[in-house]
């Protein structure tokens, strides 16, 4: 039984929440072909068992381009992180299984009102440049 759920364009709003959510979601994007994907796959499925309070989806970049497209996926592996609607971790390549877990951690850690003053900084910088 998979620990990890698939995320497509059609069931993204119901899994992934927006501002108010409480959630924690982990989005892997991958694609058959890719080896590093293929490495990281029974990582990030250890830690989906490990961790069953927080959602770790996978997205199949060749089936849902669209939804890479949005996160602007360059190279697979990609492992993104959304806390309560923010994403707050986006980076390329496949993670050893400590590392994975030292970033669950610190994901984990983080003041989210902390996180969230600083995304209004910045949109509100960004809007004052427009």
């Amino acid at each position: 039984m998979s620990s990890t759920v698939e995320l497509t364009k059609e069931n993204f709003d119901e899994i992934v929440p927006g501002p108010e959510g409480k959630d924690f979601v982990f989005i892997d994007f991958w694609a058959g072909w890719c080896g590093p994907c293929r490495q990281f796959a029974p990582v990030y499925e250890k830690a989906a068992e490990r961790h069953p309070d927080l959602v770790f989806t996978k997205v199949d970049t060749e089936a849902q381009q669209e939804l890479a497209a949005t996160f602007g996926i360059q190279s697979i592996p990609t492992l993104a992180i959304i806390r309560e609607g923010v994403l707050v971790f986006s980076q390329a390549g496949a993670l050893p299984e400590a590392v994975f877990e030292d970033l669950i951690g610190q994901a984990r850690n983080l003041d989210m009102a902390e996180v969230k003053r600083k995304v209004a900084e910045d949109q509100a910088a960004a809007e004052g440049q427009a």
